[in-house]
Parts: C-alpha cells; structure tokens; sequence
C-alpha cells in the first residue's frame, strides 16, 4: 500500500484551520525538535520506539487522520508504514518534512 504524502503548504493550511480532529506525530529525535518545531506535534522518536510502541495504540485513535513529520520525509516514511500494518485507515507523510516547512512556509524557522 502507498502511503499517501502531503505538502507542506497543505500541513500549514490544516494547521491554520480547526485541526483538533487530527493526529499529529514528529518521530524526529528530541535533540532535531529543540532546533525545530511545529507546535501541536507529538513527539515520538523511531530509536526510542521500547518506551512508546507498546501503549501506542491506546493514545492514538487509528480512524483519525494522522500526519507524521520528520526531516526531510524518510523516517516519517517509516512510521507512516508502520501504523498502516498497526491498522490504522488514515496516515499521510509530510513530504520534505521540517526542513521543507523551514524553507516553504515559516522561513524564520532554524534550519538544520
């Protein structure tokens, strides 16, 4: 199955509306969400994976829409794969991830 991506000018404007219905997820490691960050995101980083995948299913509702963040779109990529096998119907990639945001839509954001 493929995953479906979304740009980061489509994320902003989500992001501008009422977005309470989705779930947000940043698998960057939490030194890359000290340099940059879009507020709302749940931070859940892939290496530390044994702290959070066994009670992931009874914090995210696997029917809401879910966008995954990462830096330039790989591990989102990753996580977006694993959720599909997780069951869950509605997961889509930021393509480009926080750099592309960086770049395309809050220019003032660091950049790394």
């Amino acid at each position: 199955m493929s995953i479906i991506q979304i740009s980061v000018q489509e994320l902003a404007e989500r992001l501008a509306g009422d977005h309470q219905d989705l779930q947000l997820i940043d698998v960057r490691e939490r030194d890359e969400v000290e340099i940059a960050a879009i507020d709302g995101f749940t931070v859940l980083p892939l290496s530390e994976y044994e702290l959070w995948g066994n009670d992931f299913k009874e914090n995210f509702d696997p029917q809401a829409e879910t966008l995954v963040l990462c830096h330039h779109g790989m591990r989102s990529g990753q996580m977006c794969q694993w959720l599909v096998n997780q069951g869950f119907t509605n997961v889509k990639n930021i393509a480009g991830g926080i750099d592309a945001y960086a770049y395309g839509v809050d220019p003032n954001m660091a950049k790394y």
